[in-house]
C-alpha cells in the first residue's frame, strides 16, 4: 500500500499553536530527527521549525517622526545624537541608516579608522531608553515658519519610530581572507595578512533562508523574530540573487536570497539589535532575526534537516581580488568545517572565525520556539512570495 502524502496548511498549524498541540523544533534539533527519522517522519511529527541569525546587517535603519515643536518647521537637515539622519521625506519624518556615522567622526583619515559612534549606536541607545538629542534646520516656508528645532526625547515619546531594514538575513555568504602582505580592514572584519585568518558570516543550519533555500515558506506577511519583537517581512531585500549557483539540495553556494524586514521600533530589545564599531570600516547594527519554517510537507522537512556539512560556501580574496571586483573562488568550505575552529588553506593552518553570532542565533530560535509553544506567537500567512528562480 503507497504511503499517504503528508499536507499541512498554515491555518492548521496556527490551530494546533491556539489548542497547544503544535510541536516545535530548533533548526539545529530538526537536524537530527530528519538524520533519525528521515524527511516523511519528520514532516508528520513536526509542525514548526525554528531558525536564528544575529550578526552585523548594514542595510538597517528606522523611519522616525520626531513630532513639531511649539511652531512648526519642515526639516531639510537633521542629526539625532550628532549622527545626519535624511530628511527628504516631509516636514519631521526622518530615516537614520546603520551605517551612518557621527558628523565629526574622523573616518580613515587616521587609518585604521575606529568609528566609535553612528546611526547603529543611536537605534541601539533609543531602544535601551535612553535620551538622544535631535537637531532640525529649514529655509522655512509660509506654512512652517520655524528655521530651527532642537529637542531630546526618548523611544517611547516619538510619535512613530520603525525599524525598517531593506536587507538582512542574508542567504550564505562568502568567506573572507586576505593573500595580501599587509593587514586589510573590511565589512568582513579584521583580516590578517598572509591568509592568517578566515572569517565566515551566517549561523549556518540555524540560519533562515538556508532552512527554506527556494523561498516556498516566506514571504511578504511572514511574521518573524525581529528586534527581540514580533516583525513582518516587507520584500526582497535589496541585492535579492535567487538565481545562485546551488548543490543539489537546493541549498546556494555563495550570497543569493535578501530579505526587507519592519516591525514597530518602540517593541524592541536591546539585546537584539546593537550597534557596531568594525574597525577601518565603518559603523553597522548586529540585528536579531528568527523566523519559523511551517512544515507543510515532506521537502520542507528536508530542506529543514540541513546540516552545516551540507552548507557550502566560497573563499575569496578580500585583500586583491574583492576590491578589484574579482570573486573568483580560492576553495570551498562547509560550515562544520568552518565552525571547527580552522581549516587547512594552501597547505596550512589557518584559523576561522565568525562574524556572526551561533550561540545569539540558537538562543533566537529557542525564544522563537517558546513563543509559539506558549501561543503567543502565530504563524503570517505570505501575501506574496519573495522572488524565487
Amino acid at each position: 500500500m503507497a504511503k499517504s502524502t503528508i499536507k499541512k496548511s498554515i491555518e492548521e498549524i496556527n490551530r494546533k499553536i491556539k489548542d497547544g498541540k503544535v510541536i516545535v523544533v530548533t533548526a539545529d534539533e530538526m537536524v537530527e530527527i530528519v538524520r533519525k527519522n528521515g524527511p516523511r517522519n519528520a514532516a508528520a511529527e513536526v509542525d514548526v521549525v525554528t531558525t536564528g541569525t544575529f550578526s552585523p546587517m548594514c542595510s538597517s535603519g528606522a523611519f522616525i517622526n520626531f513630532g513639531q515643536g511649539k511652531k512648526p518647521i519642515k526639516a531639510n537637515q537633521v542629526t539625532v545624537n550628532d549622527v545626519p539622519a535624511y530628511a527628504g521625506l516631509a516636514a519631521v519624518d526622518i530615516f537614520i541608516g546603520a551605517a551612518e556615522p557621527v558628523e565629526d567622526d574622523p573616518l580613515n583619515k587616521v587609518h585604521p579608522g575606529q568609528f566609535k559612534y553612528g546611526g547603529g549606536h543611536v537605534i541601539h541607545d533609543l531602544v535601551s531608553g535612553k535620551k538622544v538629542k535631535i537637531k532640525g534646520k529649514s529655509y522655512t516656508t509660509d506654512c512652517y515658519p520655524s528655521k530651527e528645532i532642537r529637542k531630546q526625547i526618548r523611544l517611547k515619546d516619538l510619535p512613530y519610530a520603525v525599524l525598517v531594514n531593506p536587507r538582512n538575513a542574508c542567504q550564505n555568504y562568502n568567506c573572507a581572507v586576505n593573500m595580501t602582505d599587509k593587514t586589510k580592514y573590511t565589512y568582513m572584519g579584521v583580516l590578517k595578512p598572509k591568509a592568517g585568518n578566515i572569517n565566515y558570516a551566517t549561523s549556518g543550519q540555524l540560519s533562515p533562508l538556508l532552512n527554506d533555500p527556494y523561498y516556498k515558506t516566506i514571504g511578504m506577511g511572514t511574521r518573524i523574530f525581529l528586534g527581540g519583537a514580533q516583525g513582518y517581512i516587507a520584500w526582497d531585500g535589496t541585492q535579492h540573487n535567487p538565481a545562485a549557483k546551488r548543490r543539489s539540495n537546493g541549498v546556494p553556494i555563495e550570497a543569493a536570497g535578501t530579505l526587507m524586514v519592519m516591525g514597530n521600533l518602540k517593541e524592541m530589545d536591546p539585546r537584539w539589535l546593537v550597534g557596531v564599531s568594525m574597525l577601518g570600516y565603518g559603523c553597522s547594527l548586529a540585528v536579531g532575526i528568527g523566523i519559523p519554517i511551517p512544515i507543510l510537507d515532506e521537502e520542507i522537512a528536508l530542506y529543514t534537516g540541513v546540516s552545516d556539512e551540507e552548507i557550502y560556501t566560497q573563499i575569496i580574496d578580500y585583500g586583491a581580488d574583492y576590491p578589484k571586483g574579482d570573486t573568483k573562488s580560492l576553495g570551498e568550505v562547509n560550515y562544520a568545517e568552518l565552525k571547527s575552529g580552522s581549516i587547512i588553506f594552501n597547505g596550512q593552518e589557518t584559523q576561522t572565525v565568525p562574524i556572526s553570532s551561533y550561540s545569539r542565533a540558537r538562543e533566537i530560535a529557542t525564544i522563537l520556539k517558546e513563543w509559539i509553544h506558549s501561543g503567543k506567537f502565530l504563524l503570517g500567512q505570505p501575501q506574496r512570495p519573495i522572488t524565487s528562480i
